[in-house]
C-alpha cells in the first residue's frame, strides 16, 4: 500500500490546492505517524502501519531547520505563500507546539514577512488554553469538522481518544470568536467492510451547515480526496456536489472555497 510519510521537521515547498506555495513543518518523527485520529482517508496511512521508533523533533531542531530552509529559499528567490504545520499526524500534540509557533512567527517575520502561517489541526487539543492561545496567533487556524454525526466520525475519522465529543469540538471552535477556519472532507464510496461513507447527502449536510452557522468561522474550506487512501474503496465527491455545498455556506454569509 503506497502512502506518504513526510520528512521531519521541514518538507517542501509543495503546491497546496488551498494554500498556494507551502513550506511544510512536520512536528512528528520522520519514520512514522502519530495522530489522535486514524482517518480512513489519511494520505499518511493507518496509525498501526506506521508506528514510530524515534522521538519528536525538538523545538531547537525545528527552528534550526526552518531557518536554514528559509535562508536557502531566500537565496534562490523563492517566496512561500504559507508556512504550514502538517505532516505525519496532529501538530498540536507536540509537547512544545506553543513555543514552536512563537519561533516560527519570529523566523517568518525575519525572512518572509508576507507569508502566512497555517496550522492544519483535527481540533482534538484546542480545548487546552496553551494550544488555543498559540492557534490564536497564527494567520490560518484551520480546524477539522467533517460532520457532526458521531457514528460517522467513529467510522471515518476514528478518534483514538474515547473522550472525543463532537459537540465539545464545536464549542471549542466557536470559542475562537470567528478567527477559525473550518475544514471539511466530503467523500463517497464504502469502507473495506462495505460501510457507506457518503457524507454529501442532506442527512449530513444540513446538520453540518447548522453547526457551521453556530460557529461563525472566518471561512470554510471543503475538499475531497486527492491522493491514494489507505482504505482503497473510497471515492471522490463530485465537483457538482462540492459546489452545491459551497454555495449553501456562502448563502450563510460565510466565505467558502471548494477543492476538487
Amino acid at each position: 500500500m503506497s502512502t506518504i510519510i513526510y520528512p521531519s521537521p521541514i518538507f517542501g515547498p509543495i503546491h497546496s490546492r488551498r494554500l498556494g506555495i507551502s513550506l511544510g513543518i512536520n512536528l512528528m518523527p520522520s519514520d512514522g505517524k502519530i495522530c489522535t485520529f486514524d482517518c480512513i482517508y489519511c494520505e499518511c496511512g493507518f496509525n498501526k502501519d506506521h508506528r514510530t521508533k524515534t522521538p519528536h523533533p525538538s523545538r531547537e531542531r525545528v527552528a534550526e531547520a526552518l531557518e536554514a530552509k528559509l535562508k536557502e529559499m531566500q537565496k534562490d528567490n523563492i517566496h512561500p505563500d504559507v508556512l504550514t504545520f502538517a505532516g505525519n499526524g496532529e501538530p498540536t500534540s507536540h509537547p512544545y507546539f506553543a513555543e514552536i509557533i512563537d519561533d516560527t512567527i519570529r523566523l517568518r517575520n525575519k525572512y518572509c514577512p508576507e507569508a502566512k502561517i497555517s496550522v492544519l489541526s483535527n481540533s482534538t487539543f484546542i480545548h487546552r488554553p496553551k494550544i488555543h492561545e498559540a492557534l490564536s496567533k497564527v494567520d490560518n487556524n484551520i480546524l477539522k469538522l467533517d460532520t457532526i454525526n458521531a457514528d460517522y466520525i467513529n467510522k471515518v475519522d476514528r478518534p483514538t481518544q474515547p473522550s472525543y465529543n463532537v459537540n465539545r469540538i464545536i464549542a471549542d471552535i466557536k470559542a475562537f470568536n470567528g478567527q477559525a477556519i473550518v475544514q471539511t472532507m466530503f467523500l463517497k464510496g464504502t469502507t473495506e467492510d462495505g460501510l457507506d461513507v457518503d457524507n454529501t447527502s442532506e442527512t449530513f449536510v444540513a446538520p453540518w451547515l447548522e453547526a457551521v452557522k453556530e460557529i461563525g468561522p472566518r471561512e470554510v474550506m471543503i475538499y475531497t480526496i486527492d491522493r491514494e487512501t489507505p482504505d482503497q474503496h473510497l471515492k471522490k465527491a463530485t465537483r457538482e456536489e462540492l459546489d452545491a455545498i459551497r454555495d449553501r455556506v456562502i448563502a450563510l454569509g460565510i466565505p467558502c472555497t471548494a477543492s476538487y
